[in-house]
C-alpha cells in the first residue's frame, strides 16, 4: 500500500493515477479470464461511448423488443432489511411481495457494499466498489453544515467507468429512473447519458416505440429512516414486535420498530400497484422483475454499520419461464452484481473492468465465496471500517479502534430509539449487550459465527479456537484492499484536490461535428452545420477523456437526449442537431448546435 500512496503524490494527472492504480488489478483479472471472456473484452473496445469511433453508420430507430432483450423492471426501496413475510417475519404484512416471491426466486444471502445510500448506490449503478471509484464518503455532493468539512464535490471515477445503463441504451433499451439517484459523481440532474428519462414522471409507458425493450427503475422513499421519526400514531401491534438484544425493550423502542412495519405495509401496496400495472399493460410474462433494498434498516446499529443488520438485504427476482417459481437461492451476492447481472440477462456484453459478477443469464460467473463491505465518512464524522462475510462468518476491521462505536451523526440522533439509548446510557441503565454499542472504543477486529450468533454480539476475534478463521478473513480483507485499490486509505481532502484541482470542478470539452460526405471525409471538426451531399454520415467527437456524448433533434427547454454510439446516416432534408458531452464528476459541456442541409 505504501507504493500506492507514493504514486498518489508523484503522478501529475488524475486520469494517469487511475490508469496506473487499476493496471495491476485489470491485468491480473484478464490473465485469469477464460479465452472467451478475453475475446469479449476486446470486442468491447470499439463501442462509441466516448470520443469518435465509426464502426458502422447508425439509423435513428429503436431496437425492436425480442426474447433476447427482455424488459426488466427494478423496484427498489430505502433502508430496508428482510422484514417480509416471505423471509419468515410473522409481523410483516406483505402479501404482494410474498406473492412475487412465490412466482420467482428469493435470495437469502445478498449484501450491499455499503450500509448507507449514496456510497452503495454509486456501486450499484457502476458495478464497481464505491471504494474503487472515489465514491465511498457519505456524501460527496452535500454536507451537514454542523462542522467544517471539505468543499462539496462530485467524485470523478476512472475514465472508463460508466453506468451500466449506458451499455443498455447502446443495445437499444429505453432506460428510465423514477427517480432517486444519489450516485456521488453528479448532483441532480445526473448526466443525460445515463437515462432516457430520470424524473418523478419517468415510466416505461412513455417510451416512443412500444416495441422497444425497457429497463425501468422505481425507487420507493417511504421506508427511509426519516419516515420512522414520528411514532405518535403506529398501527402495528407493538406487543408482537421482536426487539433485538442490542436495543432496550420498552414502549418507545417497540413503537419505533412498529413504525417501520407500518412503512413496510405501505411499501407492499406500492409494489402491488406496479405489478398490477405491468399485468394491465400485458407485459408481465415478458418482463423480469427485481425487488431489492439498498441497505439495512434505517435504525441504530443497522444502517451505517457493517453487521448483517446494516448490509444484508432482500432480493426477489421473477423471471417467467427461466426461474423456478417459489425457489430459494442461498449463494452469496453483492449489490455491485446487480448491474452486470442485468446486462447478462439482456444479452449485453459485461465490461471486464466491472467488479460485479453476473449471477444470472448467459454470462453467469463463478459464485462468490466472500462479499465485502465498507464504511467511511458518515456525514460530519470520519470513520473507516471494512468487512468480509462468508456464509458462516463475519469479519470486521475497525481502523479507528480509539473512536467510540457511536460516532456523532446528528441526522441519526433524530431517531427515537437513538434518543432513548442515549438517555439510558447517560443514566447507566443499559445492560452489557446494549452498552457495548455505546462504548468509548472499539476492538481492532471483530469476528462472528453467523449461525450461532444471528445478531453478531459475541466477538470471537480473541478466541484461540477461531484463530485460523480470523487469519483467513484478515488475509482476504488485505488482498481485497489491494486488488480493488481501496481509496479509503487516502485522506479525503487530498483525493478531492486530485479530482477537483484547486477546488474547482473540471469542465467537459464541448463536442464537435465530424462530417463524412463528398465535401469532407472527416478531415475537420466543426461546431456549426452546413450543406452536404447524400449519402453521408455525421459523427460527434469530444476530446475529454472518458466523456459520453448525447444528442437531440428536439428544441425546447427539456429535450430528450439520445446516447450517441456511432455516426448517424442523414437522409436528404434539413436537420437541427444539438450535442453535448458529459464526463462523470465534471461539469457538462456547453451545447454545440448545428443546422444541416442534406441534398
Amino acid at each position: 500500500m505504501n507504493s500506492i500512496l507514493l504514486l498518489k503524490f508523484e503522478l501529475p494527472c488524475w486520469n494517469c493515477f487511475w490508469q496506473v492504480l487499476h493496471l495491476l488489478a485489470i491485468t491480473t483479472k484478464l490473465i485469469l479470464m477464460q479465452t472467451s471472456l478475453v475475446t469479449k473484452y476486446f470486442g468491447l473496445l470499439p463501442v462509441a461511448l466516448s470520443g469518435l469511433v465509426s464502426l458502422s453508420a447508425k439509423s435513428m430507430g429503436a431496437t425492436q423488443q425480442t426474447s433476447s432483450h427482455p424488459n426488466i423492471l427494478w423496484i427498489s426501496t430505502e433502508d430496508f432489511s428482510s422484514h417480509l413475510g416471505c423471509y419468515g417475519d410473522p409481523v410483516a404484512k406483505t402479501p404482494n411481495i410474498d406473492r412475487l416471491a412465490l412466482q420467482g426466486t428469493r435470495y437469502d444471502n445478498v449484501f450491499t457494499s455499503a450500509a448507507i445510500s449514496a456510497p452503495c448506490r454509486a456501486g450499484i449503478i457502476t458495478g464497481m466498489y464505491q471504494t474503487s471509484i472515489g465514491c465511498m464518503h457519505m456524501r460527496t455532493t452535500s454536507y451537514r453544515r454542523s462542522v467544517d468539512n471539505p468543499v462539496e464535490f462530485t467524485a470523478v471515477p476512472p475514465h472508463y467507468v460508466k453506468a451500466f445503463t449506458e451499455y443498455l441504451r447502446v443495445a437499444g433499451y429505453y432506460c428510465t429512473n423514477n427517480n432517486k439517484t444519489d450516485y456521488q459523481f453528479a448532483k441532480d440532474p445526473v448526466p443525460a447519458s445515463i437515462w432516457d428519462d430520470c424524473s418523478k414522471t419517468a415510466h416505461y409507458k412513455n417510451r416512443p416505440d412500444k416495441n422497444q425493450p425497457f429497463f425501468a427503475v422505481f425507487n420507493y422513499l417511504g421506508t427511509h429512516e426519516s419516515h420512522n421519526w414520528d411514532i405518535s400514531n403506529v398501527k402495528t401491534d407493538i406487543s408482537k414486535i421482536n426487539v433485538p438484544p442490542y436495543y432496550p425493550d420498552n414502549e418507545i423502542v417497540r413503537k419505533n420498530l412498529a413504525k417501520s412495519y407500518d412503512n413496510t405495509a405501505e411499501l407492499d401496496s406500492m409494489v402491488g400497484s406496479l405489478l398490477k400495472e405491468l399485468e394491465k399493460e400485458g407485459l408481465a410474462e415478458n418482463t423480469i422483475v427485481f425487488f431489492w433494498g439498498d441497505h439495512g434498516d434505517g435504525l441504530p446499529r443497522a444502517k451505517r454499520w457493517l453487521y448483517d443488520s446494516g448490509l444484508k438485504i432482500p432480493l426477489i427476482i421473477r423471471w417467467p419461464g427461466t426461474l423456478k417459481p417459489g425457489s430459494i437461492d442461498d449463494q452469496l451476492i453483492s449489490s455491485i452484481d446487480f448491474g452486470p447481472t442485468v446486462l447478462s440477462m439482456a444479452n449485453v456484453q459485461v465490461p471486464v473492468h466491472m467488479q460485479g459478477i453476473p449471477f444470472l443469464g448467459e454470462q453467469t460467473g463463478k459464485q462468490r465465496e466472500l462479499v465485502f463491505g465498507a464504511r467511511d465518512r458518515v456525514d460530519e464524522s470520519y470513520d473507516m471500517i471494512r468487512s468480509v462475510r462468508s456464509k458462516d462468518f463475519l469479519y470486521i476491521r475497525n481502523f479507528y479502534p480509539n473512536e467510540p462505536f457511536n460516532i456523532w451523526v446528528p441526522y441519526l440522533n433524530n431517531m427515537p430509539i437513538m434518543q432513548e439509548m442515549m438517555r439510558l446510557d447517560a443514566e447507566g441503565k443499559l445492560n452489557e449487550v446494549q452498552k457495548s454499542w455505546m462504548a468509548p472504543s472499539r476492538p481492532p477486529e471483530e469476528l462472528y459465527d453467523i449461525k450461532a450468533d444471528l445478531n453478531q454480539i459475541n466477538n470471537l476475534a480473541r478466541d484461540p479456537k477461531y484463530k485460523p478463521i480470523l487469519e483467513k478473513m484478515r488475509k482476504a480483507q488485505d488482498e481485497w484492499a489491494i486488488q480493488t485499490n481501496d481509496l479509503g486509505r487516502m485522506n479525503e481532502p487530498e483525493m478531492v484536490e486530485m479530482m477537483w484541482p484547486g477546488g474547482k470542478q473540471p469542465v467537459t470539452d464541448a463536442p464537435y461535428f465530424i462530417v463524412n460526405a463528398v465535401e469532407d471525409r472527416g478531415s475537420k471538426n466543426y461546431r456549426t452545420g452546413g450543406t452536404y451531399s447524400s449519402p453521408m454520415t455525421l459523427a460527434f467527437y469530444c476530446p475529454t477523456h472518458g466523456a459520453s456524448i448525447v444528442y437531440t433533434l428536439e428544441d425546447g427547454v427539456n429535450p430528450r437526449w439520445l446516447l450517441y454510439n456511432g455516426p448517424l446516416r442523414l437522409k436528404p432534408g434539413n436537420y437541427t442537431i444539438q450535442i453535448k458531452a458529459v464526463r462523470y464528476g465534471y461539469k457538462d459541456s456547453d451545447i454545440t448546435k448545428g443546422s444541416f442541409g442534406i441534398k
